[in-house]
């Protein structure tokens, strides 16, 4: 039986998300794929300023994309783009540097690669890749801005040339640079201090009008409504688990009087402890309660 979300959201809930609304920035991955849905312009700033790509132009973005694996785990993506030239480009954003993981950037490479093909494409119409994580700090430890990853023939260093990139771009990285300015306003919560307008007035829509910030707290709203369902369920599991286990240690309980109060076979307590279930130490106990009644 499916239980359904609260009828009306607390009011210090609703006092709560406005206040985690002002303190949001694009580090902020629910504040991140709001800002960046529907929006070319704004993956368009961030890809031509981390690929140092000036003329790169953006067609299609699309934010909290489900990539299915019938088999094995799927995948979430906050950001999945694509280019003028078909290329394709994820963007995450990752504030725990453990969910930036290398392999998980192989992970996300290999399931749009999985996704993009139809059966009986050829290999090469696969497009070029880019899976890109934006963490808050340098996860490579090199105190470099970028870090573009690529496969190579180890002895001559030569590319392999199979179209797929995975770039790291370090959230802690300053100065003036447009790479520098970019991480600052990635990390800024004032509208009004970022540099770029671009993200600026998409965060100011956000955090200052009516209308987005409606849409911020009814997109936070609906988290929370997710996460008490998924806690009620969860207690219900939980609930029934524990009946279980106290159904069975009842059961197991009156198994081990039945053998203690059997005279005329007078088992042993570990024959008791074995056939019941129950510990040698509970066997013992139950017998001293039985014998004080």
């Amino acid at each position: 039986m499916k239980n359904s979300a609260p009828a009306g959201i607390p009011v210090r809930i609703q006092r709560e998300n406005l206040e985690r609304l002002r303190n949001f920035c694009l580090l902020d991955d629910d504040f991140f794929t709001k800002c960046f849905e529907e929006d070319p312009e704004c993956v368009e700033l961030v890809l031509r300023i981390v690929l140092e790509v000036p003329d790169l132009v953006v067609l299609d973005v699309r934010t909290q994309v489900f990539l299915a694996n019938l088999l094995d785990r799927s995948v979430r993506l906050d950001v999945l783009a694509t280019d003028a030239d078909g290329k394709k480009y994820n963007i995450e954003i990752q504030r725990d540097s453990r969910g930036a993981n290398s392999r998980r950037a192989r992970y996300n490479s290999s399931m749009i690669d999985a996704n993009i093909l139809d059966k009986g494409d050829d290999f090469e119409k696969l497009p070029e890749t880019y899976v890109i994580f934006i963490t808050e700090n340098d996860v490579m430890g090199d105190g470099e801005a970028v870090y573009q990853i690529e496969r190579c023939i180890l002895k001559s260093g030569r590319r392999f040339g199979d179209g797929s990139h995975i770039v790291y771009v370090n959230g802690a990285f300053r100065d003036s640079s447009p790479i520098g300015l970019l991480m600052q306003d990635f990390s800024c919560p004032v509208p009004g201090k970022m540099h770029y307008n671009v993200l600026a007035d998409r965060a100011r829509f956000f955090k200052e009008s009516k209308e987005g910030v409606a849409i911020m707290c009814k997109a936070m709203e609906d988290l929370w409504k997710q996460g008490v369902e998924q806690g009620i369920e969860q207690g219900i599991e939980r609930g029934i688990e524990q009946g279980i286990e106290i159904g069975e240690e009842k059961k197991a309980t009156k198994v081990a009087l039945r053998m203690l109060l059997d005279k005329k076979r007078n088992y042993a307590v570990d024959e008791i402890a074995d056939i019941s279930g129950l510990s040698i130490e509970e066997i013992r106990k139950l017998e001293t309660e039985n014998r004080m009644q």
